[in-house]
């Protein structure tokens, strides 16, 4: 392995490329990649619930209030529920039809604007 690190260090050096490779990491002109799994997901907290919100806004999420201000971390909206007996299907686990986008950073809402929530099996809810 040492051997091809080498031969391609100095093949792309005779390129003008400024290359480091470390087992943990690979630095080229100052830019460094690392493998893709490597990286820690932040440890979210609070109790994972499916949050209803007015105006049909349907989220999952880890949960947590302050007065009137809520917040999901790690939230993602449920587009199609893909269930057969309702919204608490999904207490255990999202089906085979459950449609979930990922929400990019924290989803905020005023308390007033919640209809219902429902705490879920978090051992189903593995990636949230």
């Amino acid at each position: 392995m040492e051997i091809n690190k080498i031969l391609i260090i100095k093949y792309l050096n005779k390129m003008d490329n400024k290359i480091k490779i470390t087992d943990e990491q690979v630095e080229v002109n100052g830019r460094i990649y690392v493998p893709q799994n490597s990286q820690q997901s932040p440890n979210y907290t609070g109790e994972i619930k499916i949050v209803v919100l007015q105006r049909g806004w349907v989220y999952i999420g880890r949960f947590s209030r302050i007065g009137n201000d809520c917040k999901l971390a790690n939230a993602f909206c449920i587009r199609t529920w893909g269930t057969t007996k309702g919204l608490q299907e999904l207490v255990n686990g999202a089906t085979s039809s459950t449609k979930l986008d990922k929400c990019e950073g924290l989803v905020e809402f005023d308390w007033l604007t919640v209809i219902h929530t429902i705490t879920v099996n978090a051992s189903k809810w593995t990636n949230i």
